[in-house]
C-alpha cells in the first residue's frame, strides 16, 4: 500500500473531525475522495501529510510511519491545495525552481526537473511571466509544476481545477493522467463529480469524518436505488397525467417544469419504451427525450444528501 490509514482520530474540542477513519491507497491508483463540505476530507489529508496532529491511530506511506519529520518520506510527495501558493515575486521558472530546489540540491539535476515541470504544464512561453500576470488557469498550472516538479511517487491533487475554464480543465486533468500513467498514484479530491468519473479509478465517500461509501464507480452506482433517468422536452401535461406516471410501475419520482420532464426508476426497471406509449397515447406532445443511468451525482447525493452543508 502507498498509504495505510488505521482509526485514525482527530477532535477540535467536543467536534469529531475524524471518527476512526481507515484507508488503504494502492500504488498506481487514481483515489478520488469525496465529501460535502465539512466531511473531513481536508483534515484527513493533513492528518495523513502530518500536517495536524491527531488524537489516535496509526498512517504509514511507502510501508513506514508518517511522521512530521520524516523527510525522507516527504522526498517524494508532491502536494497541491485548492489554494494557489506561489510567490508573486518570482516568475513562472523561478516559482518551479524555488519548489523544486526543496527536494532536489544539485544544480543540473533540478535545472532538468524544471525543464521538465514546465514543458509538461505548457507554460514554456510565460516562464518569465509573474502570477500575478497569469490568468487562472495558468495560475493552476503553475501551482501543479511547484508541486509534481521533483517527480514524486504520490501526488495529492486538492480541488486543483476550482474556477478555471473548460479548456484549461480539460488540460490539467489531461495532465493528471499522464502523470499517472508515468507511475504516480494519485489521491483526488473535487465537488466536479464529472471529473472523478473521468479520471478515477477508485473512490471513497466521506461524511462527518467516517468512509460511508468506497469502491469503484459501477460498485457505487450499484448501491443506490435510483435507475433509469428519463428527460423529455414536453409541452401542455396536465397535473392529471403527472399524476398516471407517477403511478407506473417502477417509477420513482416525475418532476416538470418549464417544459422539461424529469421521470426517475427504481434500480432494475427501464420505462423508456413505456412512457413514450404514454405520452402517445395520451398526445402529450414532446421534442426532445433522452435516457441515462445513475451518475457519480446521483450517487452522492443519494449517499450524503441533499441538503445544504456550511
Amino acid at each position: 500500500m502507498i498509504i495505510h490509514v488505521k482509526n485514525l482520530v482527530k477532535r477540535y474540542g467536543d467536534l469529531v473531525a475524524l471518527d476512526h477513519l481507515s484507508l488503504d491507497i494502492k500504488e498506481g491508483e487514481i483515489f478520488g475522495l469525496l465529501g460535502p463540505n465539512g466531511s473531513g476530507k481536508s483534515t484527513a489529508i493533513n492528518c495523513i501529510l502530518s500536517l495536524l496532529n491527531y488524537d489516535k491511530g496509526d498512517v504509514e506511506i511507502f510501508g513506514k510511519k508518517m511522521t512530521p519529520d520524516a523527510y525522507d518520506l516527504k522526498r517524494d510527495i508532491g502536494i497541491v491545495m485548492q489554494n494557489v501558493a506561489v510567490f508573486d515575486e518570482l516568475t513562472v521558472y523561478e516559482n518551479i525552481d524555488y519548489f523544486c530546489g526543496l527536494y532536489v540540491r544539485d544544480r543540473a539535476e533540478r535545472k532538468r526537473l524544471v525543464e521538465e515541470a514546465v514543458a509538461f504544464v505548457e507554460l514554456d512561453q510565460f516562464r518569465k511571466f509573474y502570477p500575478k500576470k497569469l490568468s487562472g488557469g495558468l495560475l493552476r498550472r503553475l501551482n501543479i509544476a511547484c508541486g509534481i516538479a521533483h517527480k514524486p511517487k504520490l501526488i495529492i491533487l486538492d480541488e486543483p481545477t476550482v474556477a478555471v475554464d473548460p479548456q484549461s480543465r480539460n488540460k490539467i486533468l489531461e495532465g493528471i493522467e499522464r502523470l499517472n500513467a508515468q507511475g504516480a498514484t494519485i489521491v483526488y479530491t473535487s465537488h466536479y463529480m464529472e471529473e472523478v468519473e473521468q479520471i478515477c479509478s477508485r473512490i471513497v465517500i466521506m461524511d462527518k469524518g467516517r468512509i460511508i461509501a468506497s469502491g469503484t464507480q459501477e460498485e457505487l452506482k450499484a448501491m443506490i436505488t435510483l435507475g433509469e433517468k428519463i428527460t423529455v422536452e414536453a409541452f401542455s401535461i396536465e397535473e392529471e397525467q403527472l399524476h398516471q406516471l407517477r403511478e407506473l410501475t417502477g417509477i420513482v419520482s416525475v418532476d416538470h417544469m418549464d417544459n422539461r420532464l424529469v421521470i426517475k426508476s427504481d434500480k432494475g426497471n427501464n420505462n423508456l419504451e413505456t412512457v413514450l406509449e404514454f405520452l402517445k397515447s395520451h398526445q402529450i406532445g414532446f421534442g426532445r427525450i433522452y435516457s441515462e443511468m445513475p451518475t457519480l451525482n446521483d450517487v452522492f447525493l443519494e449517499i450524503t444528501g441533499k441538503q445544504l452543508r456550511d
